[in-house]
């Protein structure tokens, strides 16, 4: 039969025992989530909230843009015409995937603002009659 392993203070309980008896893990997960916003109730301003794919779309205009550069460069000058014909349709591609990814994001941001609005509301209205 195995018997437990002593804890340095003298306790017979195990290391692992005690740990998972002062572990403080709901307080921390609330904290260390992810999505903070969703416990504050604090407004944030629309740049806050679009920052992310306003600025992947101006990347992806800005790359698109280079792309058609770069490939009408080909058209007009001989002397890389190979270079300009390879990179400039990746450039093209990449930017349209970035345009098109920040353009779709912006629609789905506004579908979890209104159902993050409809939540707190529900959730006052429910905190009204149950709380009497």
């Amino acid at each position: 039969m195995e018997i437990p392993a002593k804890s340095p203070d003298g306790s017979e309980k195990s290391p692992q025992s005690k740990e998972l008896i002062t572990s403080t893990t709901g307080s921390t997960l609330c904290i260390s989530s992810r999505s903070e916003s969703v416990w504050t109730s604090a407004s944030r301003s629309k740049w806050d909230i679009y920052h992310k794919p306003v600025t992947v779309v101006s990347v992806g205009a800005a790359v698109f843009l280079f792309g058609v550069v770069i490939t009408s460069l080909s058209c007009f000058l001989t002397k890389y015409k190979k270079v300009y014909k390879m990179s400039g349709p990746a450039f093209l591609s990449l930017g349209l995937m970035l345009l098109v990814c920040g353009l779709v994001w912006i629609p789905i941001i506004r579908k979890k603002q209104k159902q993050r609005q409809k939540s707190q509301f529900l959730q006052s209205l429910k905190s009204f009659f149950f709380n009497r």
